[in-house]
């Protein structure tokens, strides 16, 4: 063979090797020669489709088995109703042997392996959840708890907590509402956050399944949550609140677990008084307070160290805004942590600035914006109003959303301080010829700009609505409010309210300078307290007594 047969050679590998054994010399000799040639196209062609036939087969056939049991029967009714009875008859077996030889394992382990056969089988039925109510009816939910706390947590209740969460996939959930709100009403009435807990209890997170199993149990109150935030309140008095704050703190290097908890917790407080009392009667503020001061001096070592710190943060802010919980944070030397964070400069002191702000809102934080007074914070909170730090602004927070918390504590601080602390924060508004004024001027006037263009262009939208013949109902009218207030209404009224105060706090300096730059710029102190009260003509058409506000009512705050 030359060399030029040797660079046109191609074996023929969609050749198939003949059945005969007795092949001929002549056949032989022909199948030689033709391996030699290149393969023609309609030989590859057909090839290819026989191939591609192939695959479609292969793949029609595995599309066809996710709709059968292991044993190769259509999984209906029929089929899921005599695995509910298979599972109930095995489970009776295995635990009438426990009973009966409780000393002596061999007797019941092969039962115990056929219950865990049937377990894993029952994993089909979370494919379809319209089926869901023969679980219900036929017992199976309360028999599936009642294993949660069966002595052989290796083989039994790992793979339980497999099965429920599964059953409890919120995707899965919300195929078949229906058949999710008969499971979901069957497991709250078996006490199912109770039992998982005792379950997590004796469970040891040294060990991998067992640490995986925790997870899975959180991710089945998770999904519930989801399902139905209602059930929040029963779980957290189930004893999952107290077991998520034992866990939080325990000493444990940081892992995926105490990640989920921490979320798990954020979604408990979150819009729930009753969750948040519990919290505080738990000493939960303390709890976190300790957790979060880790991150005083050091920064998230990992993403999901950082997340977890964020979660904390959220949770501290919602308990915040129950009032009985500002006392606590305040005995819990809360405000002296949060400051320490700001002027540590590390990731905490964005979420620190947050839960300052929650601290002091309203009359309840009269006590809180008093005391940060007297541990100097006036030194820590003004340098961050005179500007955004760059380094805020590398962890995802916005200069509006920097400004919004700050002027929310000035404001604050502005409506509850009386006497002394009072005087020492209007003073500060004099120093280095009244510069801080001159910022909130400069603020005023961005954020009256900005809202002023958002007013322009809804203007320009509602007249085209009416030249289209269309009608401008409450939701139209709810949805450009919430523009303006992207826009930045509720800072613009917040720092109209601090130029107020300070205006006719009775010291001239700073009354004449806010008045100067007002009739520079062609405003008055009669349209501020306009802007302060929402009684611009461009505002919805709401009575200022009603008018709402974000982050609580501003009236009710500030007035």
């Amino acid at each position: 063979m030359d060399v030029g047969e040797l660079l046109t050679y191609q074996p023929d590998r969609g050749a198939k090797r003949p059945r005969e054994e007795d092949v001929s010399e002549e056949s032989r000799v022909k199948q030689k020669t033709s391996s030699r040639e290149p393969p023609r196209p309609a030989v590859l062609g057909e090839a290819e489709s026989e191939n591609k036939d192939s695959k479609e087969k292969i793949l029609e056939k595995l599309m066809d088995q996710d709709e059968v049991d292991p044993e190769g029967e259509l999984v209906d009714e029929s089929t899921v109703k005599k695995m509910i009875l298979t599972f109930e008859k095995r489970s009776y077996k295995n635990q009438e042997l426990r009973i009966k030889f409780p000393d002596n394992p061999e007797k019941f382990m092969e039962a115990e392996l056929d219950l865990n056969d049937i377990i894993q089988e029952m994993h089909v039925i979370a494919t379809i959840p319209e089926l869901y109510h023969l679980l219900v009816e036929l017992n199976a939910v309360h028999s599936l708890l009642g294993l949660l706390s069966h002595d052989n947590t290796d083989i039994l209740s790992l793979l339980q907590m497999d099965l429920l969460q599964e059953l409890t996939d919120i995707d899965t959930l919300h195929e078949s509402e229906e058949g999710a709100e008969v499971l979901i009403d069957a497991l709250l009435e078996g006490q199912v956050v109770a039992l998982l807990v005792q379950n997590m209890e004796r469970l040891d997170e040294t060990v991998k399944e067992e640490a995986d199993g925790v997870h899975n149990t959180l991710a089945i109150v998770e999904n519930m949550a989801e399902f139905r935030p209602g059930l929040c309140a029963e779980a957290a008095q189930q004893g999952l609140m107290q077991w998520l704050l034992k866990r939080i703190k325990a000493k444990m290097p940081f892992d995926a677990n105490k990640l989920y908890c921490s979320e798990i917790l954020a979604i408990l407080l979150q819009n729930n008084d009753s969750t948040r009392e519990l919290l505080g009667e738990m000493d939960g503020i303390d709890v976190l307070l300790q957790q979060l001061s880790v991150f005083k001096r050091h920064n998230p070592s990992t993403v999901e160290e950082q997340e977890m710190m964020e979660n904390l943060f959220d949770g501290l802010c919602s308990c915040l805004m129950l009032p009985a919980n500002r006392d606590r944070f305040l005995r819990g030397e809360g405000l002296q942590l949060m400051n320490l964070m700001l002027r540590s400069k590390k990731q905490s002191r964005t979420s620190a600035l947050k839960v300052l702000d929650h601290s002091m809102i309203g009359p309840e934080g009269s006590d809180n914006c008093h005391k940060f007074v007297d541990i100097l914070g006036l030194r820590t909170i003004f340098p961050l109003f005179m500007k955004t730090p760059k380094k805020m602004r590398k962890t995802g927070i916005s200069d509006k959303e920097h400004e919004e918390h700050v002027c929310s504590i000035l404001a604050s601080m502005l409506r509850n301080l009386k006497g002394q602390q009072r005087s020492r924060l209007l003073s500060k508004f004099t120093e280095n010829d009244c510069e801080k004024v001159d910022r909130l001027m400069e603020l005023h006037f961005k954020y009256l700009e900005g809202v002023q263009l958002a007013d322009k262009r809804i203007d320009g939208e509602k007249h085209d609505m009416v030249r289209r013949g269309e009608i401008l109902d409450d939701s139209m009218e709810d949805e450009f409010y919430l523009r303006r207030l992207d826009a930045g209404l509720f800072v613009l009224q917040l720092i109209c309210y601090i130029m107020v105060e300070i205006s006719s706090a009775g010291i001239p300096q700073l009354q004449q300078r806010v008045h100067q730059i007002l009739n520079l710029r062609g405003g008055s102190v009669k349209t501020v307290r306009h802007i302060m009260r929402g009684e611009l003509a461009r505002l919805p058409h709401h009575s200022t007594s009603t008018l709402p506000y974000p982050n609580e009512n501003f009236k009710l705050r500030y007035n």
